[in-house]
């Protein structure tokens, strides 16, 4: 019997525009984060395995907040994120604080991926509609490169406190995604979004344009492509900013399509995403939680 998918939550990140650790921040009437709804969302779409991927910092705090009520009611595992948990001949730049990106954190599970998964961003709230179908995507039988992603709304993404990054994404007639270009500077105006890339000319975008939030649905061999082309952003990222430079997943995502490796099949959604790029993204996020759980979507208390 085939295993079931697993859900790798990705909550390791500094969050350097928030100003504190976005994965434990309370959205819930009880102090549920952002985590704890989507884990409530992805069990009742029939998720029954998690990976945490976290980081040494925050370890303790994550397994008594949210861990805890995980493993009462699935299978749980825990990954650490180092910043020195690189292959054979790499080492970290001196200076160096920040995480190596998406692409390395789901690297360093690789030894407990032996089904199709999901990724997701721990401090980004997707709605239940969006783990249904990737769900759902998962538990058919796929090829190897047989992947997808749940793709948004731009509009349904936008914060009005700051600039946003978004993966921008193309696709065919048939509904499968032929690319994705990382849109780091995304403002929210009252005549549509806008994206800058050099912080003066502005660009309009459409408010209907599919953006990837980082909820994506891999085959296993989708771990190989991460190891094997770890090597070359490394390269390139000690030549350009061994600082900063991060491998990011729809990098990876990118090159695969490029070189007929895969195909990507984009699950449209309606949902409304809600995320803490700045601190004062709380109280707009703890009200639209506020009012869900008013209109019975989710319980007062989330784990009672």
């Amino acid at each position: 019997m085939d295993k079931q998918p697993i859900l790798v939550v990705m909550a390791a990140g500094i969050g350097s525009r928030f100003g504190g650790v976005k994965q434990l921040a309370a959205f819930g009437k009880n102090g549920e984060s952002i985590i704890d709804y989507s884990l409530y969302d992805a069990y009742c779409a029939g998720f029954r395995r998690v990976i945490f991927i976290v980081n040494e910092a925050i370890q303790e705090d994550f397994l008594q907040k949210i861990g805890r009520h995980a493993e009462e009611r699935m299978e749980v595992r825990y990954v650490i994120q180092r910043l020195d948990d690189l292959p054979e001949g790499c080492t970290v730049p001196e200076g160096r604080v920040k995480p190596w990106g998406t692409g390395h954190a789901v690297l360093c599970c690789k030894e407990f991926i032996d089904a199709p998964f999901a990724a997701i961003n721990g401090d980004d709230f997707y709605g239940r509609d969006a783990f249904a179908k990737i769900h759902d995507f998962l538990s058919q039988p796929r090829q190897a490169g047989e992947d997808a992603m749940a793709g948004f709304l731009l509009k349904n993404t936008l914060s009005e406190n700051g600039y946003v990054s978004r993966g921008v994404c193309s696709t065919s007639e048939n509904g499968l995604l032929t690319g994705i270009v990382e849109r780091t500077h995304i403002i929210s105006t009252c005549d549509g979004p806008l994206y800058t890339e050099d912080g003066s000319v502005y660009t309009r975008l459409s408010e209907d344009t599919p953006v990837s939030m980082n909820l994506w649905g891999f085959t296993p061999d989708f771990m190989g492509e991460l190891d094997r082309r770890f090597a070359a952003f490394y390269a390139d990222a000690l030549r350009s900013n061994p600082l900063k430079g991060e491998y990011f997943l729809p990098f990876v995502v990118n090159d695969t399509l490029k070189e007929g490796l895969s195909t990507v099949r984009v699950l449209h959604t309606d949902s409304k995403w809600f995320g803490i790029t700045y601190h004062d993204d709380i109280p707009f996020v703890q009200e639209a939680i506020r009012r869900m759980t008013a209109a019975g979507e989710y319980p007062e208390a989330l784990w009672r």
